[in-house]
């Protein structure tokens, strides 16, 4: 008997194949997160250069336009504020697997809510216990609005991305109406009265005092997942429901309790952004903060202290961003593309971090025994 190797094609194998990574340690977690942030830099680099700019004028500018002066640091508070609190909320519920796409309507919902008190009932309540019931108005209209398609995809297992996606436009919607009908302000543009002084939220260190309820939530979210009962239900129907059904737990009830609480979060910062920021409610209340927090989310790894400082960072960003463009005439999309990459190599090198990808061998020998 003699053997022979018949060399047999892989076509059924896939040309590649992405395979979970075994744990890496945090030092080489991080040596991938520089080399992408070195990465993100270059690839930048070239496009400013391209705008026929230099590139280390143009980050120093960047960095002076987001931190250089105490107006510019207060600004960059108030966009850190909300996408903090929304990265919170977000957090809660992708721990568990539930893709809730619909932060934006939740906001929004949140601000129609304060917004109603702060015009129909300035006259009527103190200020402290004005902004008080505009606060819970918008905590409880976030919360509804999240539990609509917590109740659906609990009892008829709906897709809760296209359901939360698709109430974020019937929320803008609603504030379109209000801005065009009941709500207007007199006179030809659409546009909803300015909040009187009694519905504004103090300041503190010249910026309102949501920062404060930020930093209380960052501490109370990472209690409520790392030490609390609830944190750990959610932790381990995200993992699997079915086992989560098998230890005894109540998996529709813990979704749309965790839905709740994340929409009470989303609820608030419509509160913060219409009393606190904007003084007044507009289709620009929401403004992305719901989509730029899935991005702090993901690349805080869940975790709310991370988050502070993705957020921060982000902020800068955005800042920064629009700072260059009155400096060096950079169109808004050009400046766009380079926050927008900074982001895609962070966001991306999270994925080489926990995965990796095995190429198909361009042929595979198997023994045959002639």
């Amino acid at each position: 008997m003699t053997e022979q190797r018949i060399a047999l094609p892989a076509a059924k194998d896939p040309l590649l194949r992405i395979v979970r990574r075994p744990p890496v340690s945090q030092s080489t977690a991080w040596k991938i997160r520089a080399l992408a942030l070195v990465a993100a830099l270059l690839t930048t680099s070239l496009l400013i250069l391209l705008l026929g700019h230099n590139p280390i004028a143009v980050y120093a500018d960047l960095i002076n336009g987001a931190l250089g002066t105490k107006t510019a640091r207060i600004e960059t508070i108030k966009i850190t504020i909300p996408l903090l609190i929304a990265a919170l909320s977000v957090a809660i519920t992708f721990k568990m697997q539930f893709w809730n796409i619909g932060t934006e309507g939740q906001i929004l919902a949140g601000g129609i809510a304060a917004t109603y008190f702060a015009l129909f009932w300035v006259d009527k309540l103190p200020r402290p216990a004005l902004l008080l019931v505009m606060m819970l108005a918008g905590c409880l209209a976030g919360a509804l609005w999240a539990a609509i398609p917590a109740l659906f995809k609990a009892r008829w297992g709906t897709n809760e991305t296209l359901f939360t996606l698709m109430l974020n436009y019937i929320a803008l919607g609603i504030v379109k109406y209000l801005q065009a009908g009941p709500w207007k302000k007199p006179g030809g543009f659409p546009k909803i009265p300015m909040f009187d002084q009694a519905a504004r939220l103090p300041k503190l260190f010249g910026v309102h005092i949501g920062w404060v309820i930020a930093i209380a939530l960052v501490v109370l979210v990472y209690i409520y997942m790392k030490h609390t009962k609830h944190g750990y239900e959610i932790t381990v129907v995200g993992q699997s429901k079915e086992t989560a059904r098998y230890a005894g737990m109540n998996v529709s009830r813990i979704i749309i309790r965790t839905m709740v609480v994340a929409g009470a979060l989303a609820g608030l910062i419509g509160f913060l952004q219409v009393s606190g920021a904007n003084y007044s409610l507009s289709e620009n209340t929401a403004g992305g903060v719901g989509f730029t927090a899935i991005s702090v989310a993901w690349l805080s790894q869940m975790n709310p202290l991370a988050m502070v400082i993705v957020s921060a960072f982000i902020a800068i960003l955005e800042k920064g961003s629009n700072r260059i463009q009155t400096t060096f005439a950079i169109p808004a999309s050009a400046a766009d593309v380079i926050t927008g990459t900074l982001l895609f190599f962070m966001l991306g090198c999270e994925f080489f971090i926990n995965y990796r990808i095995i190429f198909r061998h361009k042929e595979k020998e198997v023994p045959q025994n002639g």
